[in-house]
């Protein structure tokens, strides 16, 4: 393990970055990065890991397990604010795992034993006998690259090489605070600027003493920066330092806006905090997004709560987060229900800020109930079921008033639960529910707790009382009006139906497709794909059932649905076995295994698809004896998750019966998400906008670019393009 320490601003993450692209290919199991600066809470750390790198399970066991026969870097950036379970989780996992490597970025070490520190310094200034060279000294040069940024025409001269290297000097060399102060050059000259920097600095002495000299200088430099904005600048500095992992001008316009900053100002006061270098834009698709750095976050945080403002602004964070949570739930079952699962991602940050303040403050707990009770429909947001669960818990915990929201509260959390596989744990929850519910004759929360021990029931392989509970869940939800909510039970009461051949089924399967079809709800006409896929399989018609599940396939990957994917390539193994191509099946079971361990779920749990997965389990044991089924399923559990969804998809493989073919030209080294991704770096798109498209963090789309580079053994993106503009030639 290698930790880079150093001042906020120096550049560690930029230095940890180039590092892991450097040795990409000395990691054969890849590169990852995981940025825990908008991790709020240190109990979803390993959560956070194992769901980036694809672990099964979000606990350390599992984790440690994953890891145990990995070769791969794993990339842990902005540390400081978590160094305890950071230190604890490092420790555990380079014990367990050792070809584990571990490059972290924190402004103090974890101090664990057999952890190596590099202090990354300053950038070099020029001595006082080294002016001669002064010019391409790298403060120097930085200055100059940031000033021209700024303003085209300016350059480091005979003229002002002098006031340059003494403001370098002046900044300790820190990247940051030479790049803000470099885009001063707008307003003032270099001159100006070390006049103004000098009288601030003298301010400092009067500092605490044990403070580190560059962390003084910084923050000489921001106070500086900060004294340059006007009244309303800082302001809006200040209330925008409350958002987590960024935000967009709507949310901006409802947090930040009134008293000293007018709602029609909000505009030009984000160009002039741009213009300053306080803020970045970041373009995500159609939408602009505004972030800031840590440093300036945080300072812009201290000065918010010397105000005694702080508390006001996360009150109305809070209430941003609890509209977003509500309009999110009402739209979700419509043709924005793409958009709100990619909105939620983005959001996750802030969701988790707000729900970390109302767990925080006494008296709070109910709006934590309310937002994490309201993602229900968003599960895909969390990172895991288990994080929905983690919010609810300690919501519930902390709030035992018997109210409605706790009532909903307490179904979702046990659908979350029965997700995770543990049904002992959802029936209190579900008496609770049911018991409040009726003190207060809340028909919603009633229809809730019908909804969800139905959803048990159907778990539990007890389908005649699945299907009697969530039919009359589905009337219930009609008549209250709830759209979204009657439509999944419909799509369960339809599962239900198939799995117990019910003649209904195919009625009903024909109307959860329609319905999700006519609401242009993407996610929801996946899982109704699925259904009506099981239902042809049921009736035997498998050319049908198999097109139909892989189009469920590819919804599934643009919603990034791991569940849904795992149901997907579990319902197209059944097909192809019933199809007789038994050594495809076999294999087709394994890779639907890596599927169900990717999100720490089993078909133990699940014992309404249990029994199908037997049936067919033993019929291809019997049909190609114990030897070659274990030899074809273990090559499917050799499968990452996405060649898991490219074998699942790969139409050419019908009628045959063994694995994947390469391609005829270099890209047979890729898998299909891989595949996809290269072409839309082929049509010039960021990692951002790729995100975007797909569906996906952007730490996702980093870490398959960084891959296709690896495997391509190529060096730039340019590469990419040239390589998909010359296989579309050869391919015409």
């Amino acid at each position: 393990m290698l930790t880079l320490t150093g001042v906020g601003g120096v550049g560690k993450t930029r230095l940890a970055r180039r590092i892991a692209a450097e040795m990409a290919r000395e990691f054969p199991d890849g590169v990852w990065l995981i940025d825990l600066a908008p991790l709020v809470v240190g109990d979803l750390l390993t959560d956070t890991v194992a769901g980036t790198i694809g672990c099964p399970r979000p606990d350390l066991a599992t984790l440690a397990e994953y890891l145990r026969d990995k070769r791969l870097l794993l990339v842990l950036d902005n540390c400081e604010h978590l160094i305890a379970q950071c230190a604890a989780l490092a420790g555990d996992l380079l014990t367990m795992a050792p070809e584990l490597r571990i490059l972290a970025t924190s402004r103090q070490p974890l101090h664990l034993a057999d952890e190596l520190i590099l202090e990354v310094p300053p950038l070099t200034v020029p001595g006082a006998a080294e002016m001669d060279g002064a010019l391409q000294n790298e403060a120097v040069r930085l200055f100059e690259d940031r000033a021209t940024s700024a303003v085209h025409e300016f350059r480091v001269d005979d003229a002002n090489s002098m006031a340059v290297v003494r403001l370098c000097r002046r900044l300790d060399g820190i990247p940051l605070a030479i790049e803000l102060a470099a885009v001063r050059v707008l307003i003032l000259s270099v001159e100006q600027i070390l006049e103004r920097l000098d009288d601030r600095f003298r301010l400092l002495t009067k500092g605490p003493s044990t403070a580190p000299a560059r962390q003084k200088t910084l923050r000489a430099l921001l106070d500086w920066s900060y004294d340059l904005c006007s009244a309303e600048e800082r302001v809006l500095w200040e209330r925008l330092s409350v958002f987590s992992g960024g935000c967009g001008v709507e949310a901006i316009e409802q947090v930040c806006s009134g008293d000293e900053v007018a709602p029609e100002d909000v505009l030009d006061l984000l160009t002039q905090l741009m213009d300053k270098s306080i803020l970045q834009r970041r373009a995500q698709g159609s939408a602009v997004r505004f972030e800031m750095l840590d440093t300036l976050r945080d300072y812009g945080w201290d000065r918010l709560v010397a105000s005694g403002q702080d508390k006001a602004l996360r009150l109305r964070h809070r209430d941003w987060c609890r509209s977003l949570a509500a309009q999110s739930e009402a739209e979700w079952f419509s043709e924005h229900q793409m958009e709100w699962l990619g909105r939620l991602a983005q959001e996750q940050g802030n969701v988790r800020a707000a729900l970390e303040f109302c767990l925080s403050e006494p008296g709070e707990a109910w709006a934590a109930l309310e937002i994490a009770a309201a993602m229900w429909s968003h599960r895909l947001s969390w990172s895991s079921p288990s994080e929905g669960h983690h919010w609810l818990e300690r919501a519930l915990a902390q709030d035992s008033a018997p109210s409605a929201t706790r009532a909903k509260a307490l179904w979702v959390n046990a659908w979350l639960v029965l997700l995770r596989g543990e049904a002992r744990a959802a029936k209190p929850l579900l008496e609770e529910c049911r018991e409040l519910a009726q003190r207060h004759g809340d028909e919603a929360q009633l229809a809730g707790a019908m909804h969800i021990t139905g959803f048990s029931a159907l778990l539990a392989g007890d389908f005649a009382r699945a299907f009697e509970l969530l039919e009359e869940a589905r009337a219930r939800r009609r008549a209250l009006g709830h759209r979204g909510h009657a439509w999944v039970a419909l799509f369960q009461l339809a599962m239900t139906a198939v799995l117990m051949d019910d003649p209904r089924a195919s009625a009903l399967c024909e109307e959860v497709l329609e319905t999700a079809r006519s609401a242009n709800a993407e996610w929801s006409v996946s899982y109704a794909l699925w259904v009506t896929a099981l239902d042809r399989w049921r009736q035997g018609e498998l050319r049908s059932a198999g097109t139909m599940m892989r189009d469920a396939v590819r919804l599934k990957l643009r919603c990034n649905d791991h569940l849904g994917l795992a149901q997907c390539v579990e319902g197209l193994a059944w097909i192809v076995a019933d199809d007789k191509q038994h050594e495809q099946a076999a294999q087709m079971l394994g890779a639907a295994h890596v599927v169900w361990r990717s999100i720490g779920t089993s078909l133990s749990g699940l014992r309404h698809l249990a029994g199908a997965h037997d049936r067919c389990e033993s019929d291809l044991r019997r049909h190609l004896g114990e030897a070659t089924f274990k030899a074809a399923f273990d090559r499917g559990t050799e499968f990452t998750l996405d060649q898991a969804a490219a074998y699942a998809l790969d139409e050419k493989l019908a009628g045959r019966a063994e694995s994947l073919q390469p391609e005829s030209d270099a890209t047979s080294t890729l898998t299909r998400r891989e595949r996809e991704i290269a072409e839309l770096v082929a049509k010039g798109l960021s990692n951002k906008q790729i995100a975007d498209t797909l569906v996906i963090s952007q730490r996702t789309a980093d870490c398959h670019v960084g891959n296709i580079l690896r495997k391509l053994n190529f060096t730039s993106r340019s590469e990419i393009v040239k390589s998909w503009a010359s296989r579309e030639l050869g391919h015409e």
